[in-house]
């Protein structure tokens, strides 16, 4: 797989669209940036992406993930080259979930362990740094959660829509201030 080659043909066929970065980064709902590392060869698109990308231009993905177009391909070729991409995919996927699950244990086990040694006589800071640790193994847990259930990957589609992304915002902060109120009343 030669991302240079399907970089090129992914510039090929926005140009056959009339299209710039811009608007296609709009329409899909990425950063302009995104669009260009995939035109340069920097980054690839996920799977989920190829797929639109293949529907909006209206081409086989087998002929984006070769970076040039086929009359004709055989299916045991175009299912090969597929596979090979998912399997490529889901290999980034699990070294992320590797280091998140990494580093949330060793969060988790560092709280477990200031609060196995806490006392009466130790300081404020030592429990704001015991729930900041739970805070990360926490973190940890939903992004592993999220990235279980393919929610970060949809969550793409809802990005445009605002009432969506508030909300989440919302979640976000109110989870926060329940932490840190937490580990206020604790450390009194």
């Amino acid at each position: 797989m030669n991302q240079m080659k399907i970089g090129e043909f992914l510039k090929e066929l926005r140009n056959e669209k009339g299209l710039t970065q811009e608007q296609l980064a709009e329409y899909f709902n990425v950063s302009n940036r995104s669009v260009s590392r995939w035109e340069n060869g920097y980054n690839m698109p996920d799977l989920s992406m190829l797929v639109e990308l293949s529907h909006f231009y209206n081409v086989d993905m087998s002929e984006i993930i070769n970076g040039e177009r086929k009359s004709k391909m055989m299916n045991d070729e175009r299912t090969q080259l597929i596979s090979d991409y998912a399997e490529n995919e889901k290999e980034v996927l699990l070294k992320r979930m590797r280091i998140i699950n990494i580093i949330g244990t060793c969060a988790m086990a560092i709280a477990f362990v200031m609060m196995l040694i806490k006392d009466n006589r130790t300081l404020p800071v030592f429990d704001y740094m015991m729930g900041l640790f739970y805070g990360i193994a926490f973190g940890a847990l939903l992004t592993s959660f999220f990235y279980t259930t393919c929610i970060l990957v949809n969550f793409r589609k809802y990005k445009s829509k605002k009432r969506y992304m508030n909300m989440i915002v919302g979640i976000c902060i109110v989870i926060c201030v329940l932490f840190l109120i937490a580990s206020i009343l604790a450390s009194i």
